[in-house]
């Protein structure tokens, strides 16, 4: 059979078009393909690419300052209060020998009535007082015999403390106080035995000593500390120092209780007891009397601790949160440093003016 040339043209034609049609699909499949592969370079690009305005141009990168960073965590102290002195020794070396209108005087067991002694507690007097019929004589070695007093007392009280991890503190001190020495009674023959007051009662005592504490307890701004302090103290001059051979260290043991005025500034008071004793040696024999002088206190005082921040150096600043100036960070003017701020924005009045005063009891303030 014979095709016509039309028509034999016509197949050659779309099979022509059939080609094109099937390379331009695959063109279009490996571009596509391409494509896909290329995307997590192009984004790499995209993420690599500086922006055309570096931040580093506009904005300076703030610098700490290392040394206040750790001088925050270093806490002064200052406290001044009231303490009470009980002291008491016995008398088992020695006789006590009373005389109508004067005042006590002892003697060594084993020896004459003479030499007595008129005080025995800071210093050690000499007294060669007659004895009368109608005087009391009593010995050591048969019936139990001692002194017990008060004291007054008046501390100042310097402290510089390290805390770390929220909770543990560690730091020296020292403590300067007045001690006023009173009326010292018989534990026995209370009857016969008269009260005496020592010679030269007042006097400035010298404590110094080493401090740690753990925080136990917090409820809202206050804080509970448990604390012992360990040290060595001198009486005053009204104790004669030649005659005390022997001196104890001193222990302290307190609860300080911390109320957070501001960041930087707390108030604090500290109950405490003391347990400490001397040794007080009688010239005239080899046994020397041992005096026991604990006491208890009450301190208040405040702890203030170096700002990590420095304070803004331009007096126009109202910034109330913490904010830099260039390349350095400051805190703000505006934060009083007795009164506690947020340093994240700022709270200069936290209590509004509403809830003051006399609306302060109300339920509705308006």
């Amino acid at each position: 059979m014979i095709v016509p040339d039309f028509t034999f043209q016509f197949c050659l034609l779309s099979l022509g078009f059939n080609r094109i049609y099937l390379k331009s699909n695959l063109s279009i499949l490996a571009l596509f393909v391409a494509g896909v592969s290329l995307l997590p370079l192009v984004a790499l690009a995209q993420v690599e690419e500086k922006p055309t305005f570096p931040l580093e141009t506009i904005y300076a990168e703030r610098k700490k300052n290392a040394s206040r960073k750790v001088l925050r965590n270093f806490k002064l102290s200052f406290s001044t209060g009231l303490g009470r002195t009980y002291m008491n020794h016995k008398l088992d070396s020695f006789g006590i020998f009373q005389s109508p209108g004067n005042s006590p005087r002892i003697f060594p067991v084993g020896t004459p009535v003479d030499p007595k002694y008129s005080n025995w507690i800071n210093k050690v007097i000499t007294d060669t007082l007659s004895i009368q019929p109608d005087s009391f004589l009593v010995s050591g070695d048969t019936a139990k015999l001692g002194f017990k007093g008060k004291g007054f007392n008046i501390p100042l009280n310097l402290t510089l403390q390290y805390e770390f991890l929220k909770r543990f503190r560690l730091g020296v001190g020292f403590s300067y106080e007045s001690m006023f020495l009173g009326q010292f009674k018989p534990t026995y023959f209370h009857h016969k035995i008269d009260e005496f007051k020592p010679s030269d009662p007042y006097g400035w005592m010298r404590k110094f000593y080493g401090t740690a504490g753990v925080s136990f307890y917090r409820i809202d701004k206050f804080l509970f500390t448990g604390d012992l302090q360990i040290g060595s103290y001198k009486p005053g001059k009204n104790f004669d120092s030649d005659l005390i051979i022997k001196k104890s260290l001193y222990y302290n043991l307190g609860v300080t209780i911390d109320y957070e005025l501001s960041e930087n500034l707390r108030a604090f008071a500290r109950p405490s007891y003391d347990l400490k004793k001397y040794t007080l040696s009688i010239p005239a024999t080899d046994d020397p009397i041992v005096h026991k002088m604990n006491g208890a206190y009450l301190q208040l005082g405040l702890t203030y601790s170096l700002p990590e921040l420095p304070r803004c150096y331009l007096k126009d600043c109202r910034i109330q949160i913490n904010h830099a100036h260039g390349n350095k960070e400051y805190r703000s003017r505006r934060h009083p440093f007795f009164k506690k701020q947020n340093p994240g924005y700022g709270e200069n009045h936290p209590t509004l003016i509403k809830y003051k005063g006399k609306n302060k009891r109300k339920l509705n303030p308006y």
